[in-house]
């Protein structure tokens, strides 16, 4: 089991945010202005994000909110959370398994494509035998758990098939994994990021020229609400209604993504430019939090504490454990919390935060203690650490409030003798820099869903995951979540694992984060949370 998953699990932030869809020019109405720009008007909602978009073809699905949320507006997964973090249907009407190797996956009766053709087993095989393809080459989502494919997750060249993925009939699959899999997991990672895609069209493409088709710039069947109409991935989506679609005809027929600077979000608000920021999607500045709650025309949400603002080690690069304890000792996070986010959150050590079910009180955050990061860094100068390193410290551009947190914390390090440069970068760029291993350090916000912390944790403490970092008891304890639904007991190996990374330190969480959604009064129906935002957008109305 331990080398089973020792390969990158989920990678739900892979690095494949280069896709075959490159960024165009918008198109002009006869005042030239672009669609984007347009999409105050009355019959169109607009959606304020503060990240490019790195893609919008489901077989380079990267796991950002920003990229999962586009494309499935387009291609619906098997399931998604919903605010009350509960696996909901989407395409599939249910996944269940009785011993956590074979998943049943019933297709919900009433799901067809946008030309009316049945959304069919078919359809789920397909899907997920191009991830499987070594032709198209996508990486992650952990398909090399899938029985029938090798460790590195493909199957053989021309294959037209995967072993552990068979059709029962047209509206049921089953899928075999070669280790014991919690269902959570398998639904978060299968279900949710495995967007489904049209056999009955692209079945005769040949797989290599699969992601540089270009019927993914313009696709005709899609399963969701909504059909691209256009795009500038740097700037806008522009979104319109698919009439048939299963769940409901969307009663919003023009719908649009626009990419703004987080500075943006509140005069976007202000303006009625923007009619909804989604937690994961805009960054609300936290000193436009106050402003955004007295707009007249706009209601706001606070959102589920989960997201936290991670810090990652490259432990290959920062090898000595006192080194990166010393980061830790050196970090007066209960400063940041109170001055950079107004108390709006809360600090942890490790995986779990205080909203989800496992969450362990136990694990008392570790305190600033300024004597002591100095005396850990002389510790580790007698084991041969060299304090003139100067070490690498990645941030994204886009969210401004850690960027200035970044500089609080580079004065900090100094204080103690840790020299830090840092590197603010686009999100794209990050993912790059995250996957490439070429950082000493890397922050990014990072929503670790609660009801399945395996995911993210056991790839991140991994090898191939981005600490580099691998422990036998953290591994141990992480598998024993996946064979139990015992709280208790899941609880438990969850405390072992975030013991070990509060010592081991591969990774540090800055704070957690509780972000805050807006939504115009204008728009209906509509409730801006971490998850489930979008279940319903079939039944936004404008007021």
């Amino acid at each position: 089991m331990k080398k089973s998953w020792k390969k990158i699990v989920g990678t739900l932030l892979t690095v494949a945010l280069v896709g075959s869809l490159t960024a165009c020019g918008g198109k002009k109405n006869d005042n030239g202005v672009t669609n984007a720009e347009n999409s105050a008007t009355s019959d169109v909602v607009t959606i304020g994000i503060s990240d490019t978009i790195g893609s919008l073809n489901p077989l380079l699905m990267d796991g950002t909110e920003v990229v999962k949320y586009a494309t499935s507006f387009e291609f619906l997964p098997l399931v998604e959370l919903n605010k009350n973090m509960e696996f909901e249907g989407q395409i599939a009407s249910e996944i269940t398994t009785k011993d956590n190797k074979t998943f049943t996956i019933k297709i919900d009766p009433n799901a067809v494509w946008s030309d009316k053709e049945p959304i069919t087993s078919k359809d789920v095989l397909f899907s997920f035998l191009c991830w499987a393809s070594p032709e198209i080459g996508s990486t992650g989502m952990s398909i090399y758990n899938i029985e029938g494919t090798g460790d590195d997750g493909f199957v053989e060249a021309g294959s037209d098939s995967i072993s552990g993925v068979v059709a029962v009939d047209d509206k049921t699959v089953q899928i075999t994994t070669k280790t014991e899999m919690a269902l959570s997991t398998f639904q978060n990672i299968y279900g949710r990021y495995i967007l489904i895609i049209p056999e009955h069209i692209l079945g005769d493409v040949p797989k290599d020229q699969m992601l540089s088709n270009e019927w993914f710039n313009a696709p005709t069947v899609v399963s969701g609400p909504y059909i691209v109409k256009d795009f500038d991935l740097n700037h806008y989506v522009t979104y319109e209604a698919n009439e048939n679609y299963f769940k409901g005809a969307p009663k919003i027929k023009n719908l649009s993504i626009k990419v703004v600077t987080p500075s943006q979000l509140l005069t976007g608000l202000q303006s009625g430019e923007i009619d909804l920021v989604q937690q994961t999607m805009g960054n609300i500045l936290q000193e436009d939090f106050e402003s955004v709650k007295k707009l007249d025309n706009i209601t706001v949400y606070d959102g589920t504490p989960v997201t936290t603002q991670s810090i990652f080690f490259n432990t290959e690069k920062v090898t000595n454990v006192k080194v990166r304890q010393a980061f830790l000792y050196g970090m007066d996070r209960n400063i940041i919390l109170q001055e950079f986010l107004k108390g709006k959150g809360e600090i942890v050590d490790g995986f779990l935060a205080s909203a989800g079910p496992f969450f362990d009180p136990s694990i008392v955050p570790v305190a600033y203690d300024k004597d002591k990061a100095v005396q850990l860094l002389e510790e580790a100068k007698a084991e041969g650490w060299d304090p003139s390193t100067e070490y690498n410290f990645y941030v994204n551009s886009g969210d401004t409030t850690f960027t200035q947190v970044a500089s609080y914390l580079a004065a900090q390090f100094a204080e103690i003798g840790l020299k830090i440069k840092v590197n603010t970068v686009d999100l794209s760029t990050l993912m790059t820099v995250a996957g490439s291993g070429d950082f000493d350090l890397l922050a990014v916000q990072y929503s670790y869903i609660p009801v399945d912390i395996f995911t993210d944790a056991n790839w991140l403490l991994s090898a191939g995951g981005w600490t580099r970092y691998q422990n036998d008891e953290v591994t141990k304890a992480l598998m024993d979540t996946q064979v139990t639904v015992d709280t208790d007991k899941i609880r438990e190996s969850y405390r072992i694992v975030d013991s070990v990374v509060q010592t081991e330190v591969p990774m540090i969480n800055a704070y957690v984060i509780s972000g805050l959604g807006a939504k115009s009064n204008r728009l209906q129906n509509a409730t801006p949370d971490v998850y489930g935002t979008f279940l319903n957008v079939q039944d936004w109305e404008i007021k």
